[in-house]
């Protein structure tokens, strides 16, 4: 597909004399599309050239060239220099690659060859997963799947929170009270009472809390008891995780969790240690930040026992050795953002090459929070993730019982409805705002939401359905989608690469997630405005295959959200 800003770089490089990448990087869509397709700010180049803004924009539209029929005016507007791309060059380079890619279309080899670890999820162990590992599971997904489909090599990992002094209070609390519990029935309920119920009595004796933590110490020294009873709450716990899983539709290559680096951990102690990093602090071993404004990181202590940043610079090395990454990304509440930075500043002093320890990238998000402002509670002051998206389904068979009760496989729909709602409205706004999560909101078929996206897309399929086909592209005549409905929708299409490019590029899904709003309503104002099922079948065709190339892109979109689009609703 031609890229029209690289053609207006070229032609604008030429008559300025400068790097046609730094003139491209400069061009911008406008926000309003009466200021054309595309626009370049001359004042970014006035000091360069020493001269206004508005006679650089004059010198250029003089000098400016192209061979090809792509551009149809240019103007200047207050040191703007604003293109109006040929319509027949829109639709032409759209259509055409849509026909040629179809569900590739959108895709991109710029990842090619390169290697992203991306961390996300990370639910802890025998707790409850709860809507609070929401944000990291389908934010972390969604930039997986975009960065797979721009071409990256993808490794997802769950970095389970399986390791830790908590184990050690769980294992205690286990020795004392496990008969009382059906943890094989109900695992992460059960041990949850047994954790809050351990917490209290630590409170009150510290001889109790003394045998947790050396609880932890025996776990990281391989003891037999402490061991298998660690193993027994992990794999409990990940058979009740995979169910939220499943629901979500989310997959990992690497279950690798904490307890996973216990081996590997000494090395990195070794060689803080080798490099006099180490200083001693309380009884407990640290690196000293405050070079860096940074309170010193913890590594090792009093008892000896690692901590998170331990095992978190242990994977760091072992991600750099194993997957060669060319960044590591970590998806986590901006509540982690110190440990991020304190681990990051002290990855450099691991001998790994800058490579690794320059593309480490800490990506925050904000909290969420109900419509009251306050988290309801179920158990343990959380709502439980299963709940949660069982419940969307619930509400969701509700309203097509009252709406549409003779719909056909009425509980899939309904599943893919209920936990795409959960998802766009977790990712339709910027990752870092805190999320507020509202029933009425979420679920409106009318309102710019997952619900209101998949709605569009059936209407595209129903479409085609009543049509009984879909054209070739051969059959469609181009001119008969010149209209401003029809070029709105057809521009929209074309930037569909260029959206996923800056969602991967800011890690930022919500990018995505408003432009498939942007074009679901675009399609509405164009279906309103020209009919598509009509007696006049050279147009009846160039609709329907713009209808078509919609709906294809917002099943493409959403997938890449992690949602699932129903054929029917």
């Amino acid at each position: 597909m031609t890229d029209f800003k690289q053609k207006l770089a070229e032609q604008i490089s030429k008559a300025v004399n400068l790097p046609e990448n730094e003139i491209y990087e400069y061009i911008e869509v406008p926000s309003d599309e009466k200021m054309g397709d595309f626009s370049f700010p001359c004042f970014k180049l006035a000091k360069e050239l020493k001269k206004a803004p508005q006679i650089i924009a004059e010198e250029i539209k003089e000098k400016i060239k192209f061979e090809e029929q792509i551009v149809q005016k240019v103007e200047v507007v207050n040191g703007y220099l604003n293109f109006y791309v040929e319509p027949l060059a829109f639709i032409t380079n759209v259509l055409n690659e849509i026909s040629e890619k179809s569900e590739n279309y959108g895709k991109s080899t710029i990842g090619n060859g390169k290697n992203i670890v991306i961390d996300y999820s990370a639910p802890n162990i025998a707790k409850p997963f709860h809507i609070g590992h929401l944000r990291s599971t389908v934010i972390g997904n969604a930039i997986y799947k975009i960065y797979k489909f721009l071409g990256y090599n993808c490794i997802g990992v769950n970095h389970l929170g399986d390791y830790g002094t908590q184990f050690g209070k769980l294992i205690e609390g286990y020795k004392l009270w496990g008969k009382e519990y059906n943890i094989e029935e109900n695992p992460i309920d059960e041990l949850t009472k047994i954790y809050v119920r351990i917490n209290n009595l630590c409170k009150e004796d510290e001889t109790v809390l003394e045998s947790c933590r050396n609880n932890f110490k025996k776990l990281e020294d391989k003891d037999p008891e402490c061991l298998e009873l660690w193993t027994k709450f992990r794999e409990l716990s990940l058979k009740e995780f995979q169910k939220v899983y499943d629901l979500l539709q989310v997959t990992f290559d690497s279950w690798n969790g904490e307890a996973f680096y216990s081996d590997k951990m000494p090395e990195v102690v070794d060689i803080l240690k080798q490099k006099n990093l180490l200083k001693p602090s309380e009884g407990a071993l640290v690196v000293d930040l405050s070079e860096k404004n940074m309170p010193p990181c913890i590594i090792e202590k009093t008892n000896g026992s690692t901590t998170y940043a331990t095992r978190d610079l242990a994977a760091i090395l072992y991600r750099a050795r194993n997957y060669d990454f060319d960044k590591a990304l970590y998806i986590t509440s901006y509540e982690q953002i110190l440990h991020f930075k304190q681990i990051f500043e002290v990855a450099k002093y691991l001998n790994l090459d800058e490579k690794y320890t320059q593309n480490l990238v800490h990506i925050p998000f904000g909290m969420i929070q109900l419509k009251s402002g306050k988290m309801s509670t179920r158990e343990g002051n959380v709502i439980k993730l299963e709940d949660l998206l069982n419940e969307a389904i619930s509400r969701v068979n509700e309203i097509i019982n009252e709406k549409n009760p003779n719909l056909e496989n009425k509980e899939e729909i309904a599943k893919k409805i209920g936990i795409g709602a959960v998802i766009f409205n977790d990712l339709y706004n910027s990752r870092i705002k805190d999320e507020i999560f509202d029933w009425d909101t979420m679920l409106n078929f009318n309102g710019e939401t997952g619900p209101y996206m998949q709605y569009i897309y059936v209407r595209t399929k129903s479409l085609l359905e009543k049509a009984g086909y879909i054209p070739k592209l051969e059959q469609v005549n181009f001119e008969n989608l010149q209209d401003e409905a029809s070029l709105k929708v057809i521009k929209l299409l074309y930037n569909f690469q260029d959206i996923l490019l800056q969602s991967a590029e800011k890690y930022e899904p919500y990018i995505l997630a408003r432009y498939l709003i942007n074009l679901a309503q675009s399609f509405s104002s164009f279906y309103n405005e020209n009919k598509i099922i009509l007696d006049d079948k050279s147009i009846q065709d160039a609709r329907l295959y713009l209808t078509y190339s919609v709906g294809l892109v917002l099943k493409t979109g959403a997938s890449l959200l992690g949602i699932q689009m129903p054929d029917r609703m």
